[in-house]
């Protein structure tokens, strides 16, 4: 099979699809690997670092999309590129299609077939292609959340950790899975006082076994969610329902009560955004006010650290990448219903319920799509 790797072009996005021990796996189980001329400097992997692997270097998008069987990127295709997929093309990415009905439309519009990485699943009900960038961006919040607290940039000017004789500052974690915990780590880490709250019992009982006094947990209510957001310096949006639009949890009454200059960051943006007033920013002008409330929105953040994330989503869609160039992606999410799961798009057709259900479109079963 030809895989092809295009460089990124949504702003500041520095990831690449493909690494080039990724493509050294696939040329060594017989596929081409097509990468677009300095599709990696982002993440630090120069084009002589392809060749060495057994890639070939090719000019121009146009060429990558007109030549591959699939295409491997990390972002959602952004419009210019939707243009180039076609009927019968496999494409292997992140969506996120629940907020956006543009993206969707030309998808089906173009007959490819796509797989979006935050859907696919695995034996114990986890996102594993997520859960990678989850990390990270969890990882990121207090730390882009702490720069937006400074003064200089419109915030409280609140250090986190606070100093002797002067409090920490207050931080409230909304969702506790994968991301949640790891900005909750991570901000109990930088000295900040961390509350993070959870719908699931025994997601708290397990936070609670494992990280005892390290940070708070309490159940999720939309009093106690009031009542925190209101004390907090930072609150961190971490709620995923998968592949569905983030519910919203802050709403913009609640910011007259908070503290001026409080800093949101929403991690959930990619779907949507899980406070009313979250807009998706980039990473070159990534912080705005509404009601004297500084948000955080950048909607890649990952991209930020652009060669760390790369290396750890490579090794998590690796395996799936190559099922699906050494099998095709029917055989391949016949073998897997995990990877059926990732199946967004067939043909013409929306194959993923809560994208339909977000959208008030209609919705082919994954599994008639296969048969299709």
């Amino acid at each position: 099979m030809k895989i092809g790797c295009p460089t990124e072009i949504k702003p500041q996005e520095f990831r690449v699809g493909m690494t080039p021990d990724a493509a050294r796996e696939a040329v060594n189980h017989g596929h081409k690997a097509l990468i677009q001329k300095g599709a990696g400097l982002g993440a630090g992997f120069t084009d002589a670092d392809y060749i060495a692997a057994g890639a070939v270097i090719i000019d121009t998008a146009e060429e990558v999309f007109a030549t591959a069987d699939m295409i491997v990127k990390v972002k959602e295709p952004q419009a210019v590129e939707r243009k180039m997929l076609r009927e019968g093309q496999l494409l292997f990415t992140y969506l996120h299609l629940a907020p956006d009905p543009d993206q969707t439309h030309d998808l089906l519009e173009s007959g490819c077939t796509a797989i979006a990485y935050e859907t696919v699943t695995d034996a114990n009900g986890g996102l594993p292609l997520l859960a990678p960038m989850s990390e990270v961006a969890g990882r990121l919040a207090p730390q882009v959340g702490a720069w937006t607290l400074q003064k200089a940039n419109g915030g409280r000017g609140i250090l986190m950790g606070g100093v002797p004789g002067v409090a920490p500052a207050k931080v409230v974690v909304i969702g506790g899975g994968v991301v949640g915990t790891h900005a909750a780590k991570i901000a109990a880490g930088m000295g900040a006082d961390v509350t993070i709250l959870d719908r699931s019992l025994p997601r708290l009982k397990y936070l609670d076994d494992v990280f005892g006094h390290v940070f708070k947990n309490q159940y999720s209510t939309a009093g106690a969610t009031a009542d925190l957001v209101r004390e907090a310096d930072m609150v961190i949006g971490a709620v995923l329902i998968p592949g569905a639009e983030a519910p919203k949890l802050v709403s913009r009454a609640m910011l007259s009560e908070m503290k001026p200059g409080a800093a949101l960051v929403d991690v959930a943006i990619d779907q949507g955004g899980c406070f009313e007033t979250s807009r998706a920013t980039t990473h070159a002008d990534p912080i705005y006010e509404v009601d004297g409330i500084m948000h955080y929105c950048v909607a890649n953040m990952p991209g930020a650290v652009a060669r760390t994330s790369t290396q750890a989503l490579g090794n998590a869609t690796l395996p799936f990448m190559l099922n699906l160039a050494n099998k095709g992606w029917r055989q391949a999410c016949e073998d897997d219903p995990h990877l059926l799961n990732g199946l967004n798009v067939h043909a013409g057709k929306l194959t993923y319920f809560a994208v339909g259900k977000a959208l008030g479109l209609d919705v082919t079963s994954p599994s008639l799509a296969l048969k299709s």
